[in-house]
């Protein structure tokens, strides 16, 4: 049984989404398709242990959210991997640069997107 891990995705794709349902269902898992409600969600409600971030999403991109969660108090421990279709080294450094402890690219191998997950939750843990 894995430890308990809570994990938040943000993801403007459904298709990425279901995979992390269907991928992540050993874990604690509350996706939004809605990077706007992420957001009330992740500044009212439960913290998460590790945020899996979309970059290119409508409205609000995954790197000023990204920002925002780790300009916060309460929110800054969180980990959040960056997850991206896009594969060019400005989008990598402007991630790293703003809070994405971990970046993946589109399509992921799951085994290794859970390997990240659990290094991030262990940071993010000890950070609380």
């Amino acid at each position: 049984m894995p430890e308990n891990i809570f994990i938040v995705a943000v993801d403007d794709d459904d298709t990425i989404l279901d995979v992390y349902e269907s991928g992540l269902s050993a874990y604690e898992l509350k996706t939004f398709d809605d990077p706007q409600k992420a957001k009330e969600y992740i500044f009212s409600e439960k913290k998460p242990d590790v945020i899996l971030m979309d970059i290119m999403m409508p409205h609000i991109d995954g790197i000023a959210l990204m920002n925002e969660i780790h300009s916060n108090e309460s929110t800054k421990h969180i980990s959040i991997i960056a997850v991206s279709g896009l594969n060019d080294a400005a989008t990598l450094n402007d991630a790293l640069l703003f809070g994405a402890m971990d970046y993946l690219v589109k399509p992921f191998d799951l085994a290794e997107l859970e390997l990240k997950i659990k290094k991030a939750a262990e940071i993010s843990k000890r950070n609380r």
